[in-house]
């Protein structure tokens, strides 16, 4: 195998010290630290910085289903099979206070962004809601009918959605507490669910071994992923919101991106079920859990230019919106990068991108040359875009009328590219 470019994804260090299963995996606000849940009934605590000790928690009684950290990074919320949800001190001591109200395994933990409240989802069938601050139980959601696997809060905190067995996701008004709008596509029990950093959609993972994306405001399917092999069990969006990473049972994790439609990376890593993913707040760093006991932290470098830039001014995310009509089922027979690991790290640019880049005229001038690359790149992407109206199983009416558009500007865009290779040639002649 070929050695990754420096864009590619890379395995930067694995954790191990769980005695089972990684059921859950989420960063602190700074990075500093990342929370794992297992089936060993134990949290951990471990420091990105590099030969500092991990805390383990002990305290539920039984396996530790989800974790989550507050927006500030100083609490920790679990879940467990032993009915309870705590809230952890995560230093040194590891103290922690418990909230009971659940009757079944708490299936999931999520800090509102403005910390003060929790929402728990559980087997009992219930999405309950919490002060974090008070430590009180606030009120209970109960319109599923089967155990409710997820549960989120939207970024504004003003809604939530959750995920249950029932095969349905529900959206909630969290100052009325109606359920808004319930989707009914899945096929078969749903996993996960999260909110889109805009607020303005959700992506739900299934049992039925795909991943869907809804616009919140519309109700309608936008994009229609069928790229695993088994159950998808979690999910994770990117901070700019134009990337979601994704984990399976078949033990891959993957890489889509929204912007375009597509399946940008395959990892391997995992021995057996890859059971957790999240991205860290910035984006820079992700970290995957397995059955195999093993808790991995990658280093994204697809995106590292322009993150920063992107969490700085709070740009609303322009990925979906502006594709508001790409409904896409992509396919695992789909040629896009497998990359396996684990890799030494500091690979170099694969020997096809250095000739690639070796062939480019020398003398053309540089702001031509980005134009034209621009434009090429452009081109591409609605070549792509065409030739997924052929390969791609097609969601609904409005991608063909998307194709049809990205048809039309690609031919009004040709003489823009014979206005620009001749002043390209031109330029040559005149040096």
């Amino acid at each position: 195998m070929a050695a990754p470019c420096p864009e590619d994804p890379s395995l930067e260090r694995h954790f191990k010290g769980h005695r089972d299963a990684i059921t859950s995996v989420d960063f602190s606000l700074n990075t500093k630290q990342l929370a794992s849940g297992s089936m060993d009934s134990c949290l951990m605590v471990w420091h990105m910085k590099p030969q500092s000790r991990a805390y383990r928690f002990a305290g539920h009684k039984d396996a530790v289903t989800c974790v989550n950290f507050s927006p500030s990074g100083h609490l920790l919320a679990s879940g467990s099979r032993d009915k309870t949800v705590r809230i952890w001190i995560p230093n040194v001591k590891g103290e922690s206070t418990v909230f009971r109200a659940h009757t079944a395994t708490v299936r999931s933990v999520h800090f509102c962004s403005d910390g003060q409240s929790l929402v728990t989802a559980s087997d009992d069938k219930t999405v309950k809601v919490w002060s974090t601050h008070r430590q009180k139980f606030l009120f209970s959601l109960s319109q599923h009918i089967n155990w409710v696997r997820c549960a989120r809060f939207s970024p504004d905190g003003r809604l939530i959605v959750s995920a249950s067995d029932d095969k349905t996701v529900k959206l909630w008004d969290k100052t009325s507490r109606e359920c808004v709008h319930s989707y009914c596509e899945h096929g078969g029990f749903v996993t996960y669910v999260d909110f889109h950093p805009s607020g303005t959609c959700i992506a739900a993972a299934g049992m039925d071994n795909t991943v869907k994306v809804w616009d919140v405001r519309m109700h309608r399917l936008l994009q229609h992923y069928q790229l695993h092999s088994a159950a998808v069990n979690a999910l994770s969006f990117h901070p700019s919101g134009n990337y979601l990473l994704t984990a399976s049972s078949d033990s891959t994790l993957k890489i889509l991106d929204l912007m375009e439609g597509r399946l940008l990376y395959t990892l391997h890593g995992h021995q057996g079920p890859a059971t957790t993913v999240a991205f860290s707040r910035t984006g820079e760093y992700f970290a995957s859990g397995g059955s195999d006991e093993q808790v991995m932290v990658w280093k994204s470098n697809f995106d590292v230019v322009d993150y920063r830039e992107v969490i700085k001014v709070h740009r609303p995310p322009a990925p979906l919106a502006t594709s508001g009509n790409l409904n896409v089922q992509t396919r695992c027979e789909d040629c896009w990068p497998e990359v396996d690991f684990p890799v030494p790290p500091g690979g170099g640019r694969s020997q096809e991108s250095v000739q690639s880049q070796l062939q480019e005229p020398i003398s053309m001038p540089q702001t031509l040359t980005s134009t034209l690359e621009h434009i090429v790149g452009q081109l591409d992407v609605l070549t792509q875009a065409a030739q997924h109206r052929d390969q791609a199983c097609l969601v609904h009416s409005g991608l063909s009328q998307c194709l049809v558009q990205a048809r039309r500007a690609q031919a009004l865009a040709q003489p823009s590219i014979r206005r620009h290779q001749r002043a390209a040639i031109q330029s040559q002649e005149g040096t």
